[in-house]
């Protein structure tokens, strides 16, 4: 499951999502908009993308950790538009039957995504606003 949405990130329907009942870990990553980056406080972010290209490379990526993990479901979803500072800009959820696959799986979710995925980042502050590279 992967998704661009502009409304907030419900982490527990991810994991509903994706939890079975083979499933003995479910590891989650929650990515959220801090109030400082680079020695300046952060006010907002927004969150642009080429929705048809970052929604094909999602795929791709939850195939890769599907393939490249021993584990049972992947759930990938970004949020797009206006974020305030406290919210969850990013969720992936793995489940798998032992945490140490759902966990390294994880981290490789978030690693790759960054990587990887035409998302970009601009961060509001005070003294005026900047992209944000990956």
């Amino acid at each position: 499951m992967v998704r661009l949405q502009r409304e907030p990130i419900r982490v527990e329907e991810l994991i509903d999502g994706i939890r079975g009942d083979g499933d003995g870990a479910v590891a989650v990553f929650v990515g959220t908009v801090r109030d400082h980056n680079l020695g300046r406080q952060v006010h907002h972010l927004e969150y642009h993308a080429y929705d048809e290209m970052a929604l094909a490379e999602l795929e791709r990526l939850e195939t890769a950790v599907l393939d490249r993990h021993d584990v049972s479901g992947v759930a990938i979803v970004h949020r797009l538009g206006r974020l305030e500072v406290g919210e969850a800009s990013v969720a992936i959820v793995i489940g798998a039957a032992h945490r140490a696959p759902a966990f390294d799986a994880c981290r490789d979710a978030i690693d790759s995504l960054k990587r990887t995925v035409p998302i970009w980042k601009k961060e509001f502050f005070t003294s005026g606003e900047a992209w944000i590279e990956g």
